[in-house]
């Protein structure tokens, strides 16, 4: 196994996971619930930055791998997953955007992992649509992991409300971009489906 600064921020990323999970179960004398709020979201975009950190240096730096390439989407799948049920236990999403995107990330990996067994990968390259998906989940998700009012000098932000409209958007696009990688896998589908019946 390569380890390298990119796979470290990788591996850094998956051990953040449960600290952002945690926190939510910490006595309420040791963090208050905004306390907490605070530290999860901070947590969570930490971990983000991992994520364009360690594709930056590992171009940068020559040092991509065939693992680091394997576990670079595990640990973000992981991330997002795990950060959407704590917002969906804590009741700050709804349980069928959480269902969307986590059954898409499902769906499309074992899609990408049969399309990579028959050699077709490329039909499933990451597309640009999928980029502004993720951007979206990881700006709504600390928002609504924050789920709180910022006023500064009379301007007044609400993190409930801008991060409930992105996830959303974050849910459609998932969806859109779903149905964008099926329609590019359809061909290899119904081909390898006729030939098998």
């Amino acid at each position: 196994m390569p380890f390298n600064v990119p796979i470290f921020l990788t591996w850094l990323r998956i051990v953040l996971i449960p600290l952002v999970v945690g926190v939510y179960y910490l006595p309420t004398t040791w963090l208050s619930s905004v306390e907490m709020n605070w530290v999860a979201c901070g947590v969570f975009v930490l971990a983000a930055l991992t994520d364009w950190f360690d594709g930056f240096l590992a171009r940068r730096w020559n040092q991509t791998s065939a693992f680091g390439a394997f576990l670079d989407p595990v640990a973000d799948k992981l991330m997002v997953a795990a950060a959407l049920l704590m917002l969906l236990q804590m009741g700050r999403i709804n349980a069928l955007v959480a269902l969307i995107i986590i059954g898409r990330e499902i769906t499309i990996s074992a899609l990408r992992e049969w399309m990579a067994q028959i050699g077709a990968s490329r039909s499933v390259a990451v597309h640009q649509l999928g980029k502004i998906k993720t951007a979206a989940q990881m700006v709504a998700i600390p928002l609504l992991l924050f789920n709180g009012t910022v006023v500064w000098n009379g301007w007044r932000f609400d993190s409930r409300f801008w991060g409930t409209w992105l996830i959303y958007v974050a849910a459609v696009l998932t969806l859109w971009s779903m149905l964008y990688y099926l329609r590019r896998a359809w061909p290899q589908i119904r081909e390898r489906g006729a030939g098998e019946m």
